[in-house]
């Protein structure tokens, strides 16, 4: 549910930051308690796609559009982080399948070929992908008690999907998420991060929105106890190449980091900008500006 635009996509969490989404999945590899409760953290950087993805009842399994990518770069002994969120329509050559928008690379082939366009398109390394679904997210948000954040980029959609948990996946709904301190549960978190309509910004203030959450969700706080009923609520909304020994370690790293250790970027104007390309809305990266400010955080 990242990400339900990307996380989910959507809104649908990794690293330091969706460090559930690792907890989770190291519970299907170990047997709870045997991870220790202190552990050097890993030396050296490592950079992880987070992707989120629609994958209601429209769409065939495991033929899903990410929603949702963010590039998370760990620094974990200099106990910092960096956010990128990556436009879903960003105008990209696919390895293999032409140019198209940088959303469809999944559909296309699945992690692999997501990693690889980022790869080729943001010219950085990637160590590990996590993939979450649309009820991953809201489950985890619901078993965590919900999520408080400060709304600043208020939701007002006339057409906000109602595809999970209906039997009718075309369905939509007036959803509204008004300015102020709020505190979420799963269902409006969803709301919050995955809708498109209303916002001004559009993508771009989606984009903040989900790095809103995703801290929300980090600070909750959550370690190997939880695990238990962390891998209830994703109950297989997850794909993860993450290792088992990375997974105990980020447990270590997750919990160093804090708010000043953590960078996040959007690529709003004047690193991109709107067009019109085959009778599709695309958005359009300005490589020269993209590049150099990617690379200070992502080799």
């Amino acid at each position: 549910m990242l990400i339900a635009g990307f996380l989910v996509a959507g809104l649908l969490g990794a690293g330091a930051y969706f460090l559930p989404v690792f907890q989770v999945a190291a519970n299907s590899a170990i047997g709870v308690g045997s991870i220790p409760d202190q552990l050097p953290a890993p030396a050296q950087p490592f950079t992880v796609l987070l992707l989120g993805s629609d994958d209601d009842a429209k769409f065939p399994a495991d033929r899903y559009n990410t929603q949702s990518m963010i590039l998370l770069r760990v620094e974990p002994n200099a106990r910092h982080a960096t956010m990128l969120s990556i436009p879903r329509d960003l105008w990209v050559p696919i390895p293999g399948h032409g140019t198209g928008r940088i959303s469809t690379a999944f559909q296309l082939g699945g992690s692999g070929l997501a990693i690889k366009t980022v790869e080729t398109s943001f010219r950085v390394h990637v160590d590990d992908y996590v993939w979450i679904g649309l009820e991953g997210l809201v489950n985890l948000i619901d078993r965590i008690g919900g999520v408080d954040i400060v709304v600043t980029n208020p939701v007002l959609d006339d057409f906000y999907p109602t595809d999970i948990r209906t039997s009718d996946p075309y369905a939509y709904q007036r959803v509204a998420i008004l300015p102020g301190a709020v505190h979420l549960d799963g269902a409006h978190a969803l709301q919050y991060v995955r809708s498109r309509h209303g916002d001004l910004r559009g993508d771009f203030g989606r984009s903040e929105r989900q790095q809103q959450v995703l801290l929300a969700i980090k600070g909750a706080h959550l370690n190997a106890a939880d695990l238990p009923f962390l891998a209830s609520a994703f109950n297989g909304e997850i794909k993860t190449s993450i290792g088992l020994d990375r997974m105990r370690q980020l447990l270590v790293v997750a919990g160093q980091l804090a708010g000043p250790g953590i960078d996040r970027v959007v690529l709003v104007p004047p690193y991109t900008s709107e067009s019109v390309v085959a009778n599709q809305d695309v958005v359009i990266p300005n490589w020269g500006s993209i590049l150099p400010l990617v690379h200070k955080a992502f080799p």
